[in-house]
């Protein structure tokens, strides 16, 4: 006879990951949907400032994205962390002081990183000088992304997804819209194809972003808004003995944000490193500027943001991952942060892998359509560097994993042994071959390759989890690579009856992605009961029984 409590145990660890299932779902489908508007508005934005244009902007935006997670970006994960732990224990009073002390300190911190970027920015591009006007237009949105970093943190930490999801999405068409108005406009002025042209391109461009953020700070205010009263209430039944006093959780914050901030450095002054690495070794190489600028214009206006598209599923697993894996180890339960850990790296292998695949086989049909008159070799960087994909988006997860369990300072000490190879590596590459563009697609694959081997060993090391290697990487792998013959076989056929690249690509996508649900179940990925826990589970066997895929 079953014990009726463990019954009730297993209901509750089936609702909980059905639960985290679909915050991450929620999340990663508004993160794949605003990376569509994003490469949707990037392909008539290359057609107004070209590949020199994208390396100006390129240039500035990594210099952007690094003091940008210095100073404010790692408040979700921090705010996130601390407050689920409160929520965890009853402490609705803590929970909310935490959030008061977080906007005191994204006060202080956005607005001196904000000056900062404005008045140094000549120091910060070096010679590329057509990149500072980029640069100072975006010294603004370090401040505000702040704001809008603690109203995402907050409701994430409340196990609501649907707010940032839906700012994700706004932030990205305002983004779109005024990107493009405002470079056609800036540049206007300007002959097309001349240095100038490019410049300002790239200034309106950066005031995409700004408006973006804007956008999403708006609609966050309005969500809160719309939850304080259940949020207040709360607080107030709130009868806890003791309530934190402010300097103690803010300490708190520091010391969760410091190792954050460190890991944030590492991270995002890897891309602006390689940038200089490029830069500088070119220019001793005697290469014309304007040629090193549409190169890197290549790789960050058009590699970098194709595979940036799969990996924000990892990102938004990782995302809905911190609140329920630190609630978790919070109250001990190994059990079901080993089950999260597991259903994150599923969920994120099931859809990464095949998209790696078919980017890699499909690569020449996608940029064709995304970016008319890209350079060849802006196909072959693709083909070369899908894997990558797979590899960040491990590297994400794991990461999120680590953070959770508490062990922040881990990703960080893997991220720095990986960037000193990397920069090794690269140097060598760019220094002693022409590999040139292909150089940097390949260091961004070793480097990712690199922080997913050392992420998954601490994982293993400090969460002593079991993975099932099998669900996780085997099926889907086999799956996809099936899947890429089915794609590009597909592609090839209904190009020689139908001699359009749109049709043919179109079709041939549809064809891959029933192959690739078809051999994840007839392979044995999943059976009923798995799917059944997945989003939309319900529907998903009904489907699969209804076309004799399932018995």
């Amino acid at each position: 006879m079953v014990d009726k409590n463990t019954n009730k145990k297993t209901k509750k660890a089936s609702k909980r990951g059905s639960s985290f299932a679909l915050q991450a779902a929620i999340l990663a489908g508004a993160g794949i949907l605003s990376r569509i508007i994003g490469l949707l508005y990037r392909s008539p934005l290359f057609q107004i400032i070209g590949d020199e244009g994208n390396g100006y902007y390129g240039t500035a935006y990594n210099i952007y994205a690094m003091i940008l997670m210095v100073a404010t970006y790692s408040i979700p994960t921090a705010v996130s962390k601390i407050i689920s732990g409160k929520l965890a224990l009853g402490e609705y009073k803590s929970a909310k002081r935490v959030f008061n002390c977080a906007f005191a300190y994204v006060v202080v911190a956005g607005g001196v990183a904000a000056v900062i970027t404005y008045v140094f920015a000549p120091a910060f591009v070096g010679a590329k000088v057509n990149a500072v006007i980029s640069l100072r237009i975006l010294a603004p949105t370090i401040f505000l992304s702040g704001f809008l970093a603690i109203f995402r943190g907050y409701m994430q930490a409340y196990n609501t997804m649907v707010p940032t999801s839906i700012s994700q999405i706004l932030e990205q068409i305002a983004n779109a819209v005024v990107s493009v108005f405002a470079a056609y406009m800036l540049s206007r002025p300007f002959a097309a194809g001349t240095t100038e042209h490019a410049k300002y391109g790239a200034a309106g461009s950066a005031m995409g972003t700004g408006a973006g953020v804007l956008a999403g700070i708006i609609f966050m205010l309005l969500a809160y808004m719309g939850r304080r009263k259940e949020i207040n209430e709360s607080i107030q039944q709130d009868k806890t003995a003791h309530v934190e006093s402010y300097g103690s959780l803010f300490k708190q914050i520091i010391v969760i944000m410091t190792p954050i901030i460190v890991a944030a450095l590492v991270y995002n002054i890897v891309p602006t490193i390689d940038m200089h690495v490029f830069y500088s070794i070119l220019n001793r190489k005697g290469m014309a500027e304007v040629t090193q600028v549409n190169l890197y214009g290549i790789y960050s206006g058009q590699f970098v943001v194709l595979m940036n598209v799969p990996v924000a599923i990892a990102a938004s697993v990782g995302i809905a991952l911190i609140p329920n894996i630190s609630a978790a180890y919070v109250k001990g339960d190994r059990k079901t942060s080993n089950a999260l850990l597991n259903e994150a790296l599923s969920i994120t292998m099931l859809v990464t892998i095949p998209c790696a695949v078919g980017m890699g086989v499909l690569a020449e049909p996608i940029m064709q359509l995304l970016f008319p008159g890209a350079a060849p070799s802006a196909a072959k960087s693709l083909t070369l560097g899908c894997i990558a994909v797979v590899f960040y988006s491990l590297s994400t997860v794991t990461t999120s994993v680590l953070q959770g369990i508490g062990k922040v300072m881990e990703p960080v000490k893997n991220a720095t042994v990986a960037l000193l190879i990397n920069i090794i590596l690269l140097g060598l590459m760019v220094k002693y071959t022409e590999l040139n563009l292909y150089a940097l697609v390949l260091g961004t694959v070793f480097y990712s390759l690199l922080m997913c081997i050392f992420n998954a060993t601490s994982v293993r090391r400090y969460q002593k989890a079991r993975t099932d290697y099998r669900r996780v990487y085997l099926v889907p792998t086999i799956a996809s690579l099936f899947m890429g013959a089915v794609a590009y076989g597909a592609y090839k056929l209904v190009y020689m009856v139908i001699p359009s690249n749109v049709v043919s690509l179109c079709v041939s996508i549809i064809i891959a992605v029933i192959f690739y649900a078809v051999a994840i179940i007839k392979v044995g990925g999943y059976s009923e009961e798995e799917l059944m826990a997945l989003p939309k589970g319900a529907s998903i066997v009904r489907l699969a029984k209804k076309v004799h895929l399932l018995k």
